[in-house]
């Protein structure tokens, strides 16, 4: 039942995440409604939501389809477990991703959120060696800039130095490539950068220092989102996938926010032209309307663990709520709700005219580069010297305020809006933050 009230009584108790709470409280921001492409706000405003919530709403927002799916399925099966038993939705939601998934991705294991997602893609990769007799390959290599989730294995291949410097030693053996953001080379760039595929090779450098023989994964996102865009330079991810296959290292693409239409294509690895052994995905799974995500990996990773007595558990992994049965039914409706609107593809028709009027903000105040991929795009502004970051909020507070809902990571402004969004309303966006950004100090 929803709240009778528009704003709660009491801020105190809820900390609330990635937030400047005692700002927040001081002045809430409340949404209590939303419908395809607006958000409703406490005093019954409209604002244009430029993010897609958090890079998951894809479909838009209170989508029919979906919003019947789950409540049919609460009504009939509202819980089933996944240890030992099973329930219909999950299997049918598993061959529908595979359905849609690049050649060779022929297997999936549920979780509940991106860093899950994560989490488990990690642990399948150690334990993958293991199970094939190479239990030596246990070290992990993430990348500077690269965000996969807030868990401890997440946050440790991450490369966020705000999500890691107070969270202690983290997970040991890990190590660090290099991020590919060359802002005096690729500024203003449209689509993928020219200069930078040679970053691929510091994994041959970080190879050299560990032994092949100790790595177990390479984890990448193939757009890096959450850090601000940024970008593979043309042949970069082919380099990458190249010299894991070389060495034998299991290549992991963290597509939680790529996946599931968002590049223009299903996920990043068919956009992009390479495929890894596992992928990570959630957020677009269900639309962001229930937590849900999902690991898919190559059938040469599911196979190495079915051995054994077959009544013999096969992998020591899971979760409660795993293929969630009100979960599935909403995942099932969201890729039926992308086929019959054919939002893939609208998303890659939308993407030149995106990339047009993203960059139509070059030259404006403040604003120091353009990137975009898809239906994504960031501008970056110029920090005020002293205080990282104040410039982009202040851009923040006020697209609210002249209702267009924008992120901002840093000084970098991103957007990723749903699927469904018309060009009428990429205008009216990109032509509200061009009055914010003149406005800023």
């Amino acid at each position: 039942m929803a709240l009778d009230r528009k704003t709660p009584n009491d801020l105190n108790a809820f900390w609330m995440p990635f937030t400047a709470n005692r700002q927040f409280k001081k002045s809430p921001r409340m949404f209590v409604g939303a419908k395809d492409m607006h958000y409703t706000t406490s005093d019954g405003r409209q604002v244009l939501d430029g993010t897609a919530g958090l890079w998951c709403c894809n479909a838009g927002h209170c989508r029919p389809k979906i919003t019947e799916a789950i409540q049919k399925q609460a009504a009939e099966l509202d819980y089933a477990p996944a240890f030992q038993m099973g329930h219909p939705a999950a299997f049918e939601l598993a061959n529908r991703i595979i359905d849609i998934a690049p050649e060779g991705m022929e297997h999936v294991f549920y979780t509940n959120s991106g860093s899950e997602s994560v989490e488990t893609a990690l642990k399948l990769a150690i334990a993958y060696h293991r199970a094939r007799g190479d239990g030596a390959r246990t070290r992990l290599i993430g990348r500077e800039r690269g965000y996969h989730g807030v868990n401890f294995g997440g946050i440790s291949v991450g490369g966020i130095v705000t999500n890691r410097k107070v969270f202690g030693p983290l997970v040991p053996g890990v190590d660090h490539m290099p991020h590919t953001h060359l802002p005096d080379q690729n500024a203003f760039t449209r689509g993928q950068p020219e200069n930078g595929a040679y970053l691929a090779d510091e994994l041959e450098r970080i190879v050299a220092l560990h032994g092949a023989e100790t790595i177990a994964a390479v984890i990448v996102e193939p757009m890096a989102g959450s850090t601000g865009v940024l970008l593979p330079p043309k042949g970069y991810l082919q380099k990458l996938r190249e010299i894991t296959k070389k060495h034998g290292i299991l290549l992991i693409f963290d597509e939680v926010i790529t996946g599931f239409g968002r590049l223009g294509a299903a996920f990043a690895a068919q956009h992009y032209g390479v495929t890894p052994d596992i992928m990570t995905t959630a957020k677009g799974l269900t639309n962001g309307v229930i937590p849900m995500g999902a690991v898919l990996t190559s059938a040469e990773v599911h196979d190495a663990f079915m051995n054994g007595p077959e009544h013999m558990i096969e992998l020591f992994h899971g979760y409660t709520y795993s293929g969630n049965p009100i979960a599935a039914a909403a995942g099932i409706a969201t890729l039926e709700t992308y086929k019959e609107e054919g939002l893939f593809e609208r998303a890659a028709e939308l993407a030149p005219y995106w990339e047009d009027a993203l960059h139509s903000l070059k030259g404006t105040r403040h604003v120091i580069d353009i990137r975009n991929e898809g239906l994504i795009g960031a501008v970056e502004l110029e920090p005020i010297a002293g205080e990282p970051t104040k410039r982009a909020f202040s851009a923040f507070l006020k697209a609210y305020e002249k209702g267009i809902l924008i992120r901002t990571t840093g000084d970098i402004i991103a957007m990723s809006p749903p699927l469904i969004i018309s060009k009428e309303q990429i205008d009216q966006l990109i032509g509200t933050l061009k009055e914010v950004l003149k406005t800023l100090d």
